[in-house]
Parts: C-alpha cells; structure tokens; sequence
C-alpha cells in the first residue's frame, strides 16, 4: 500500500466564504468539491475543507485524514492485520471507495483510494 497524498481536515461554516482564502494560500482552484451525506467538501492544496450542519459533520470530528492510498484492499488487509478495527466496510464514495478504521491505539482515520481519473487529475497531471 502506498500513500498517494493527504488532507488537513478544516472544519467551516460556509464553504463559499472560506475557500477563496484557502485557495490563495495553496496558489490555484480547489481540485474537487462534492456533496457528502449532508455535508459539503472541497480540497484545496493540502487541505480538505468541510462544512455541514453539527448533527452532520460531528461525527467525523474526531477523525483524522482522509489518506488517499493506491489500493484500498491492501490498506484494509494492513490495518486489521495490524489489530485495527473497521468501523463499516469499505464503500463507494463521490471520489472512490473508502472505509473508517480504529486502529489499535484509538486513532480514527478515513482511508481513500481514488478513481483512476482523479488520480490522474490530480497526483499525476502531466500524464
């Protein structure tokens, strides 16, 4: 398994209002926005802006990532292997398949593999 890339999490009221700034301070437009459940994300540079009503975003609160990783089968295989816990089994989501994982010693931690296309689009652009 390899690490592709990952986000600081930036939890905010209003994603219109907070991404011009953020988009200066990592020099260009955000790579993806998209709904998710109830919220709303944008990554931008290093980070991944989120915001949402409380009773959608605060459950992931306390959850650090996501890490993009190449290949989601071998991350899960890594982890449990290694005494982490699943928190649900890995899903589809607006970018890929994901899941959220426990690992041993408490941490929270959202794992992602992207389509081929975003991949692409955004890690390896000049291909």
């Amino acid at each position: 398994m390899k690490i592709l890339k990952t986000y600081l999490r930036v939890w905010v009221d209003d994603l219109d209002t907070a991404l011009p700034l953020y988009e200066a301070v990592s020099g260009g437009p955000a790579d993806l926005r998209f709904p998710f459940e109830a919220a709303e994300l944008a990554a931008v540079g290093d980070f991944l802006l989120i915001a949402g009503p409380p009773e959608a975003t605060d459950g992931y609160r306390g959850t650090v990532g996501p890490l993009v990783v190449d290949d989601i089968a071998e991350a899960e295989a890594v982890v449990t292997g290694l005494g982490g816990v699943l928190r649900a089994p890995v899903s589809e989501s607006p970018v890929g398949l994901m899941f959220y994982a426990r690992h041993p010693d408490g941490t929270e931690v959202e794992y992602v593999q992207w389509t081929d296309e975003l991949v692409r689009q955004i890690i390896d652009p000049g291909r």
